[in-house]
C-alpha cells in the first residue's frame, strides 16, 4: 500500500509539474477546454455601448404564427440551438429560444466577428484614413516591413489570402487558434507570424489575418477596435443593448477573429445593414462600393482546393448559394449564423452550442438545413 501511495503521489507530482511548465494558454485551455458560446465570464471584456435613440424591430401582424414540424423541431434541438429568429421586411416573423436562453443573453458569435471587422476596415477606408484596401500592411504596422511580410496587403487579409502561418485547428492544445483564443499577448502572436504561401493567389481560411486586419484599423484611426465599432456601428445601428468584446487580457486587446458577445435580435441589425447595403435608416454607415464588393465573391483568387474561382468569400464576409438565392452572410464556430436573404428581403439569425461536422463543399450542412426551415416559415405567411 504505501508503495502504491508513494507511486500516485509521484505521479500527481509529475502532472502538477508539468502544468505549470506549460505556456499560459495551454493552461487555461487545460482548465476550460472547448469553447462554448456562454464563455462571456472567462475573459476581461470591453463593452460596446447601446445607442441612446433605441430602434427596435416591430413584431409581424403573423408574429410566431409558424409551428415548427416535429421534424424541425427535433433537428433544431439535436445541435442545441438557443435562438433561432426570422424578420421579412424589418418586422420579426418568427422569434424562438430554447435551452434556456433569452432575449437577453448575450452570445459569443465566434467568427461572425470577423465579418464585422471587415464593415470596420470599410468604414475606416471611407473616412480616408486607410488610404487604399492596397496597401501594404506594413504601413501600419512596422513589424511587417521585413522580409515575405512586406507584400502582405490590407486586401490579401479582407479576402484571407494572406498566406500568413496560422494552424485554424481548435482542438490541439498547443495550436495557434487555441494560444489566440486562451492566450494574453496577441498582438505578439500575430505579428511574429510569417508568410508561407504566396499572398493574394489562393483562399486560405485563416483567423490570424482578420487579427491583424483589427490591429490595421487601430493604427489608422487612433482608436482601440470596440470603441471605433461603438461610434461607427453599433450606436448608429440604434443598438438597444450594450455588446462586449472578449479582450486577452485586463486593459489589453480585442479578440478580433472571435469574440463579438451580443443577443439575437441585437446582431441581426448587421444583417439588416448587408441588405440595405450599409445604409441604416438613411444614414450611409460603410459605402455602398465597399459593401458590394464586400458582399461579392473575391474571384480573382483560387478556392481552397486551388481548382476553381473562389465563388463563396468576399471581405470577411461569406456568400451562399441557395436555391438560385445568392445570400451574404456571417459565419462563427459552432453554428453561429446571420443570414441575409436579398431576394426576399429576409433575414436568418440561429445562435447555438453545435453545428454540424459534416461539410457541403465549403459549408457547414447545417445551414441549408436552417435555411429550409426559414424558407417554409417565410413561404408560409399569408
Amino acid at each position: 500500500m504505501r508503495k502504491g501511495v508513494k507511486i500516485t503521489l509521484g505521479v500527481v507530482a509529475l502532472l502538477v509539474i508539468a502544468y505549470f511548465c506549460l505556456p499560459y494558454y495551454a493552461r487555461q485551455a487545460l482548465i476550460y477546454w472547448y469553447p462554448d458560446i456562454d464563455d462571456f465570464g472567462l475573459f476581461a471584456r470591453h463593452t460596446v455601448r447601446a445607442s441612446d435613440s433605441c430602434w427596435q424591430w416591430p413584431a409581424a401582424k403573423d408574429y410566431n404564427t409558424y409551428r415548427m414540424s416535429e421534424r424541425e423541431s427535433k433537428y433544431v434541438d439535436s445541435l442545441q440551438t438557443v435562438a433561432f429568429l426570422v424578420i421579412q421586411h424589418d418586422s420579426v416573423v418568427y422569434e424562438e429560444y430554447r435551452d434556456g436562453w433569452n432575449d437577453s443573453l448575450t452570445s459569443n458569435i465566434y467568427s461572425s466577428t470577423k465579418s464585422v471587422v471587415s464593415l470596420l476596415v470599410g468604414a475606416a477606408w471611407d473616412e480616408g484614413k486607410i488610404e487604399s484596401l492596397d496597401d501594404p500592411v506594413g504601413k501600419y504596422i512596422p513589424a511587417f516591413n521585413e522580409g515575405e511580410k512586406r507584400k502582405v496587403t490590407i486586401r490579401n487579409l479582407l479576402t484571407m489570402s494572406g498566406g500568413l502561418s496560422w494552424d485554424e485547428a481548435y482542438s490541439s492544445l498547443f495550436s495557434v487558434t487555441t494560444h489566440g483564443y486562451y492566450g494574453n499577448d496577441l498582438y505578439e502572436l500575430v505579428t511574429g507570424l510569417t508568410v508561407v504561401d504566396e499572398p493574394g493567389r489562393q483562399f486560405s481560411y485563416r483567423s490570424g489575418d482578420t487579427q491583424i486586419l483589427a490591429f490595421v484599423v487601430e493604427a489608422a484611426t487612433g482608436m482601440s477596435i470596440s470603441d471605433y465599432a461603438e461610434e461607427k456601428l453599433w450606436r448608429p445601428m440604434q443598438a438597444c443593448r450594450d455588446a462586449y468584446w472578449l479582450i486577452d487580457k485586463e486593459g489589453g486587446d480585442e479578440k478580433a477573429f472571435c469574440c463579438f458577445h451580443t443577443t439575437a435580435r441585437e446582431v441581426a441589425r448587421f444583417a439588416r445593414l448587408m441588405l440595405r447595403e450599409g445604409n441604416w435608416n438613411g444614414r450611409q454607415l460603410v459605402s455602398q462600393a465597399y459593401m458590394r464588393e464586400a458582399m461579392s465573391p473575391a474571384s480573382y483568387l483560387l478556392d481552397e482546393w486551388g481548382k476553381e474561382p473562389l465563388d463563396y468569400y468576399g471581405f470577411q464576409i461569406w456568400i451562399m448559394h441557395y436555391k438560385g438565392e445568392v445570400n451574404p452572410y456571417f459565419r462563427g464556430m459552432l453554428g453561429q449564423y446571420i443570414i441575409a436573404i436579398p431576394e426576399r428581403d429576409a433575414i436568418v439569425v440561429r445562435m447555438g452550442h453545435r453545428c454540424e461536422s459534416v461539410y457541403v463543399r465549403e459549408t457547414n450542412r447545417d445551414v441549408y438545413r436552417y435555411m429550409d426551415i426559414a424558407t417554409n416559415i417565410l413561404n408560409a405567411r399569408k
